[in-house]
């Protein structure tokens, strides 16, 4: 074994050892008092060892990707390569998921008490409940919302108002919805790491993208579908800022990056990820005005008709500090937050960000440094702001993806690829995810 095959090792039972000591110290934790809140920590997740319907797909998609996902991404053409990962990264979702079956795995999840399909009714009148969204945030107020309604700028919720508008209602088709769009994040992150680094690049990464652990989160939680939707607010910048078709390529960006903001506060900050691009494109000024004019739509129509994001945001610190925020304990999840990033990037990830700080001297390996390093960034500033206590496993998803690129430096990519499969079949199989 050579020397840097053993540090990649080091690097990956480094996250092990993290996760071990996270559950173990956590385990201990809710045993005495319940303060994490959490069934399996640091996961929100129960013991279920089971098999369902999924089961034979997802093992036999895991042994496809191992087996000829690294050379196909080499000799495929790019846009058939970019339907490609989609449509696996699809296939592996869609399994994973239906590990639970029909119902649990898919069609329920968005469904229980505190999904955003709880309050549809609500809606009949879109203009009128935006205009009285704030008056329900808090849980002393009359019809509070459910937590994740509440949690969340009212865009999230209008998603999927205007899914059940246009004949797709219930569960099945909410969580079809989150799958198909999530599960284009893999194709909008090859797109970013072509224009700003190289094509190469792109192309030892796309096996590691489709076969995400993140995966069995992506299917069906809601923060899959807007991590695609902050990845592809990315990949126009990164096309806009690189000379293609800069004024529509801008004006689509910022059209994405405010539609962003008003599914998740948090994804506020990909303004670090977005600063990022700007200084890594070559054409940085000529999109800006369109960026700029993309960007304040959404804003601009959720304000007609009546949503005020400011102050949703700050009702929400305070509803967040009323329910289980205001019981983890920041001691805790400040470091057992990165464990629960361990399970979404899996241990290919922890080696490959070892192999991108070694080396980071070349001008295409320094580009996707920068990306990494913003997400990063991103990742530390939610972890200390204590407003990312638990559940990180989903809320991360938009963050976490951008590490995954980091795994294009890793010799040996199939062994790396049967480790990311096996992790996330266990965690579906051995675990009940409530997401």
């Amino acid at each position: 074994m050579n020397r840097d095959l053993r540090r990649d090792l080091y690097a990956a039972a480094a996250a092990a050892l993290l996760v071990v000591v996270a559950a173990v110290v956590g385990t201990g934790i809710q045993h005495r008092d319940g303060s994490l809140r959490v069934s399996w920590p640091p996961l929100l997740a129960k013991w279920d060892p089971h098999l369902g319907p999924g089961t034979p797909a997802a093992v036999a998609v895991a042994v496809a990707v191992v087996a000829y996902g690294p050379s196909l991404a080499v000799r495929l053409p790019w846009r058939p390569l970019l339907l490609t990962a989609w449509g696996t990264a699809m296939a592996w979702t869609w399994s994973l998921a239906l590990v639970d079956g029909w119902h649990l795995g898919v069609a329920g999840r968005l469904t229980t008490r505190n999904e955003y399909l709880q309050v549809i009714g609500r809606f009949h009148d879109i203009p009128a409940t935006l205009r009285d969204f704030t008056h329900h945030i808090l849980i002393d107020s009359p019809g509070n919302w459910p937590a994740h309604v509440a949690g969340h700028p009212a865009g999230a919720t209008v998603t999927f108002v205007l899914l059940d508008r246009i004949g797709l209602g219930g569960g099945g088709w909410a969580g079809a919805f989150v799958i198909t769009a999530g599960t284009t994040a893999a194709a909008a992150v090859l797109v970013t790491v072509r224009a700003l680094a190289d094509e190469k690049l792109a192309r030892r990464a796309a096996p590691f993208l489709v076969l995400a652990p993140g995966a069995v989160w992506v299917g069906t939680s809601a923060d899959g579908y807007f991590a695609a939707v902050a990845a592809w607010a990315v990949a126009f910048l990164a096309l806009a800022v690189t000379g293609r078709r800069p004024a529509l390529t801008g004006f689509v960006s910022g059209l994405l990056f405010g539609l962003t903001a008003y599914l998740s506060y948090g994804l506020t900050l990909f303004a670090l990820i977005a600063a990022a691009v700007l200084l890594l494109g070559s054409h940085r000024v000529r999109p800006l005005p369109f960026l700029l004019a993309g960007l304040a739509v959404v804003p601009a129509v959720f304000t007609a008709l009546g949503f005020d994001w400011w102050a949703a945001y700050h009702l929400l610190v305070t509803r967040y500090y009323q329910g289980a925020g205001g019981v983890r304990p920041y001691g805790y999840w400040v470091w057992a937050n990165p464990a629960c990033t361990v399970f979404i990037v899996g241990p290919a990830t922890a080696a490959g960000l070892r192999r991108l700080r070694v080396r980071a001297t070349e001008r295409a390996t320094l580009c996707l440094g920068a990306l990494v390093g913003a997400a990063l960034l991103a990742l530390l500033v939610a972890d200390v702001s204590g407003m990312s206590k638990a559940e990180t496993e989903r809320i991360w998803l938009p963050f976490a993806l951008w590490l995954l690129p980091c795994c294009a430096f890793l010799p040996r990519p199939r062994g790396w690829l049967a480790a990311q499969a096996v992790l996330a079949l266990l965690v579906n199989h051995l675990l009940l995810t409530y997401w």
